[in-house]
């Protein structure tokens, strides 16, 4: 396929993107912020910081230059949402208006509330793409099977995107619901610390599936209220994410939230762990307050990472409201 294709972040999703579309494409140009590390993926074919056991195809080259990205075509933003807007302002005298930008990220700028796809329109229009579902990076990688939606206020758009990431193992459901996708990402993370906690504090498996439950209630609730439709929850990048991220011992906020739910604190700074989720939990409680919406959910995981409330005196909160 005759197109110029670029990630930008080769961590772990970030590298399994490229290593999908490098069955469709050319060339894929993996942007990468470490010069040691561009130097080993051009020079030894392993991104040796996630897959070191793993070659990659041999049409992924990397840079550390965003001025090599000024004939893209599609750029692929493969980072955490805390350094969406440095990213974008480094991109913005780089790439024209004809480029197709696609967010993967799952997070809410804070204080201003503002969706990764709120901040692209800021600097280029509103005709990006967002990519979410229950796509594990290890398993991308891994060629195994896995199915991501895509939505695009320009539904060409979401098409092309669909066409450079469909593999035989790899697929692409193109939705409609913008608004839906994006909060939808936001919001499975937020279940996923509250399962968490539960899971941590060794509460009964009734409960959690109940809790887990309401999350989802809440999650149609939140969306509905954002002018999101309701169906989009029931699609991969709503209830098969939420269900994988609040269940799975691989997911990071799944993690997170039983840490906490046993009482201990990751020093995230020390560690290097990014939690979309914990950077979420102020932005959605705000949302919340803002459109006058009351979520059991968002409440019981602000009330515990937030403000550090004891898990069982909030959980207790939480279940007395449970109907």
């Amino acid at each position: 396929m005759a197109l110029n294709v670029c990630v930008i972040g080769a961590g772990a999703l970030g590298t399994a993107i490229a290593q999908t579309m490098s069955e469709n494409v050319d060339e894929v140009l993996l942007h990468v912020r470490k010069q040691d590390l561009c130097d080993d993926i051009n020079n030894k074919g392993y991104n040796t910081q996630y897959y070191p056991n793993t070659k990659l195809n041999e049409n992924i080259k990397a840079t550390t230059d965003f001025n090599d990205l000024k004939k893209c075509d599609i750029i692929f933003l493969a980072i955490p949402s805390s350094g969406f807007r440095t990213t974008l302002n480094n991109l913005k005298d780089v790439i024209d208006g004809e480029t197709i930008l696609v967010t993967t990220a799952k997070g809410i700028e804070y204080p201003s509330l503002n969706t990764m796809g709120d901040l692209i329109s800021e600097y280029f229009d509103e005709n990006f793409v967002a990519l979410s579902g229950p796509n594990f990076a290890s398993e991308i990688m891994l060629n195994q099977p896995t199915i991501t939606n895509v939505a695009s206020r320009k539904r060409e758009n979401a098409e092309m995107v669909k066409k450079v990431l469909t593999t035989k193992q790899f697929k692409v459901k193109v939705i409609d619901d913008i608004k839906g996708i994006e909060l939808c990402g936001v919001l499975k993370n937020i279940n996923a610390i509250a399962n968490g906690i539960c899971e941590g504090m060794n509460i009964n498996e009734n409960a959690r599936y109940s809790i887990l439950t309401k999350g989802f209630k809440d999650t149609i609730k939140i969306i509905e209220s954002f002018g999101g439709n309701a169906d989009t929850v029931h699609e991969y990048c709503g209830f098969g994410d939420l269900i994988m991220t609040s269940t799975s011992s691989e997911s990071r906020n799944h993690t997170l939230g039983i840490l906490y739910g046993q009482r201990l604190i990751i020093d995230e700074a020390a560690s290097g762990i990014v939690f979309e989720g914990k950077n979420s939990i102020k932005a959605v409680r705000d949302i919340c307050d803002n459109h006058d919406i009351n979520s059991d959910i968002v409440n019981f995981v602000y009330d515990v990472i937030i403000e550090r409330i004891a898990p069982i005196k909030a959980f207790n909160a939480l279940w007395e409201n449970i109907e």
